[in-house]
């Protein structure tokens, strides 16, 4: 799979979401390609999470996603499916304005009500645009990755490094360091690879080469 020269939209709910899902990936091709990330919601109508921004753009420095590659939406959590019609036509413009060659975003195996309103809506708004989806540990139940992308061990420990930028959510168990490699050790054992991050086909557009 070659990402060099390519353009690749990355698609969260929710701060945390992006780097749980393709932490490695993007650390491994962030020097290789125009990278996007979008996430949301920035959580700050809730009390308990007035860090979440900032720990969000730490971790995305970690990974070394350059400021003005990150981009927060003006959503607020838990009622995306309310605004379906506002975030299509936020995709829209996104597509028309980044032009992705690639888009990850949540899941369909994911069961979170935001999680999966991104999905359905991104799938209408990227047409003719390959897209994987991604798992959110915590949310995602009978995720099974299809597709597969060999990362190294400093991806790895990036991606547990970028994570740990988040104070807010150390005691939750799916921040755990250890849970967090042995997911790529696994899929890296379905890929026969010592470490990969793993993602299911929403849609993959073929193109011939030259």
């Amino acid at each position: 799979m070659n990402f060099y020269g390519k353009r690749v939209l990355f698609i969260g709910a929710h701060p945390d979401d992006i780097e749980i899902g393709c932490g490695a990936l993007i650390h491994h091709i962030v020097r290789k390609t125009e990278i996007l990330c979008v996430t949301l919601s920035d959580n700050q109508k809730n009390p308990d999470l007035k860090n979440v921004k900032g720990e969000h753009l730490r971790s995305m420095q970690v990974l070394g996603v350059p400021a003005e590659k990150i981009v927060f939406g003006p959503f607020t959590t838990r009622v995306f499916p309310e605004h379906r019609q506002e975030i299509l036509e936020y995709f829209l413009t996104l597509r028309k304005e980044f032009k992705p060659d690639w888009v990850f975003t949540h899941s369909k195996q994911d069961v979170h009500q935001d999680h999966n309103a991104i999905t359905d809506e991104a799938l209408r708004a990227f047409r003719g645009t390959s897209v994987l989806g991604f798992d959110v540990v915590r949310s995602s139940y009978g995720f099974f990755p299809h597709f597969l992308i060999e990362v190294d061990e400093e991806d790895v420990n990036k991606k547990i490094e970028a994570l740990a930028q988040y104070d807010t959510y150390q005691d939750r168990y799916y921040f755990n360091a250890e849970l967090t490699r042995s997911i790529m050790v696994r899929h890296g054992a379905l890929a026969e690879r010592p470490f990969a991050e793993g993602f299911d086909i929403l849609r993959i557009v073929g193109e011939f080469g030259n």
